[in-house]
């Protein structure tokens, strides 16, 4: 139930703040077994209101009453309601088993065992009819995958897999024909039947689609125009004297009456008495009555003969499951997994759709090629003069620059590529944030070690370098020191700006500042800018490289002296786990839309 809502939005100006109303003393009712359709033009503020009944929209400035089952909106309540956003946020590379696997088990209570959880997700599978497509890929912009239909049916699967007492869905028919929006609608209206709650707002539905719907609510620029049963709406707008002139779809009819627009429709005599008042008036050009003179009168019709029949219909108390709202009133968060299981979740869930990514033809190429390229130019290369020891530290170098590059450029993309995803899971109470965090930046390290083991391969025995067993398991180590260290500076940098222009940016004066300063093309460098250098990968990375090859061989190399690297692999793992929990602390202060 949902009385006198309004919802406002202040709009920061350069001297004054102006207050804005989106929604303005909205009322109605929706019982198990219903579908209610939120109606009306664009910026009508239907997917405000579905936001706010769905608990997306939690602010000071909303006013009026929310309940659900006579009870406030608590945490509680997360694991009661599935709300199936207008954009298809899905993972591309993962299978329509997989998504509606990996949902089950991290979203279906832990009472039931992993067996249970599966079972269920095949049965949604089946209930949706999506058992031909179960092993294909979702598909993307880039990856080809399931239809568009299909894609919708996944999104409510993954909300109907908890079995939720109220299902909210924002357009779930945008973008399809007909014949799949009017499928979508059956489900929906199956689900209702089955004793659940559904909530959805439709754009401009077919007249098969509006007869779908149980419930109406029409909203003209964030007032209430109608509400009550959708049967009963072509013939309440009659009675206050605005009928179709010609053959029409109810549901273009309505929009159009909220839009103003009386194009083909009858003009009520109060409206034709009002417009002939403003006629009489010097300079008027009025014939038909303006869109604002047609949205104030039907709002004022509204509140006049039907509002307060609803409102006293909505007083009449309800039977109500003693259980059901005893649990309703606990405000105890109840996740579907442990944490740990959460994590490990999570780190199977992003190893399967990132490999794709990292196993790309094109990735393996350019990897291949650049060793390729580095092993000929320093083709068995030699350290035994001082030309060959600077052609060899060159090569280290830019085998430190390169495994430094590489990753933060790949790492600045996760999570403002993610955000949607992190936004529609964390909203749903899918997982503990810690959970997702560690899941996320540690299965990308599994992945990372292969393409720099296949680099040094190539690299290491063409250019020559120190052949045995201890050198080249040591450079493998400090190559995989470095790409943690750039991951996470990637990773901080994405985190913190969120948006993928500015941290590409950021992140290309970063790393050529690091590269700079990274002890091979400047060794004398002023004491102003020394501290550079010690917060660089690049020059630990580099430092390492040389003390692996030249260690017990020479005293120095370029001016370093050849030690046991202890200082720069503590210097490593700190920029590793400190970049980390920088990115961490930032996306945890960041205020996540719809959270």
């Amino acid at each position: 139930m949902f009385t006198d809502v309004t919802y406002k939005v202040i709009i920061k100006g350069l001297r004054t703040n102006v207050e804005k109303e989106i929604l303005n003393g909205i009322t109605g009712l929706v019982h198990p077994g219903e579908v209610l359709a939120l109606m009306g033009p664009s910026g009508s503020g239907k997917t405000t209101l579905l936001n706010l009944l769905g608990g997306r929209l939690i602010r000071s400035t909303v006013g009026g009453s929310i309940t659900y089952n006579d009870q406030p909106y608590n945490k509680f309540l997360k694991s009661r309601i599935g709300f199936v956003m207008q954009e298809d946020v899905l993972f591309p590379h993962l299978t329509v088993k997989e998504t509606l696997r990996y949902a089950a088990l991290l979203r279906l209570p832990r009472a039931l065992t992993k067996e249970q959880k599966e079972k269920r997700a095949m049965d949604i599978i089946y209930e949706l009819g999506l058992e031909k497509c179960q092993d294909t890929m979702i598909g993307g912009s880039f990856v080809r995958g399931v239809s568009g239909g299909e894609r919708r049916r996944v999104c409510i699967g993954n909300e109907i897999l908890i079995n939720p007492s109220l299902l909210f869905l924002d357009e779930p028919t945008s973008g399809l024909d007909s014949t799949t929006a009017l499928r979508i609608v059956q489900i929906l209206h199956e689900i209702a039947e089955a004793g659940k709650t559904v909530v959805t707002t439709i754009h401009q539905p077919s007249s098969r689609l509006f007869h779908n719907f149980d419930k109406l609510i029409l909203l003209g620029k964030g007032n209430l125009i109608y509400y009550g049963k959708a049967a009963e709406a072509m013939n309440y707008f009659s009675s206050i004297g605005c009928s179709p002139l010609i053959a029409m779809n109810p549901a273009e009819f309505l929009l159009d009456l909220a839009n103003g627009n009386l194009n083909d429709v009858s003009v009520p005599s109060e409206l034709e008495d009002k417009v002939q008042v403003e006629n009489s008036e010097p300079d008027s050009r009025l014939d038909r009555p303006s869109p604002a003179l047609v949205q104030e009168y039907l709002v004022e019709a509204y509140e006049t003969r039907v509002a307060e029949k609803e409102k006293r219909k909505m007083l009449a108390p309800l039977m109500l499951d003693e259980e059901l709202k005893s649990k309703v009133k606990s405000s105890k968060r109840q996740w579907g997994a442990s944490w740990w299981e959460q994590y490990s979740i999570l780190f199977h869930r992003g190893i399967k759709e990132r490999r794709h990514e990292y196993f790309s033809w094109l990735r393996i190429t350019q990897v291949l090629a650049t060793a390729v390229i580095l092993g000929l130019l320093w083709w068995r290369s030699e350290s035994g003069t001082p030309k060959g020891l600077h052609d060899q530290a060159g090569l280290l170098f830019f085998i430190a620059v390169f495994w430094g590059f590489f990753p933060v450029f790949t790492a600045i993309f996760t999570f403002p590529q993610e955000r949607a995803m992190l936004n529609k899971e964390r909203a749903a109470d899918m997982y503990r944030f810690s959970a997702y965090f560690l899941a996320r930046t540690t299965s990308d390290l599994p992945l990372d070690l292969l393409l720099p083991i296949l680099f040094l391969l190539v690299v290491y025995f063409m250019a020559g370098l120190r052949l045995s067993a201890a050198p080249f398991f040591l450079t493998m180590v400090t190559v995989f020191l470095c790409i943690v260290a750039a991951q996470g500076l990637g990773l901080a940098i994405g985190a913190t700006l969120m948006d993928v222009k500015k941290a590409t940016t950021l992140a290309s004066v970063t790393v050529m500042t690091f590269m700079l300063a990274g002890g091979f093309f400047v060794q004398k460098v002023p004491v102003f800018v020394s501290w550079i250098r010690f917060v660089s990968f690049n020059y630990h990375t580099y430092k390492l490289l040389l003390k692996v090859q030249y260690n017990n061989i020479l005293p120095t190399v370029k001016g370093m002296k050849m030690d046991n690297g202890v200082v720069e692999v503590t210097a490593l793992i700190a920029m590793a786990f400190g970049y980390r929990l920088l990115a961490y602390i930032s996306l945890r202060r960041m205020k996540l839309s719809g959270v």
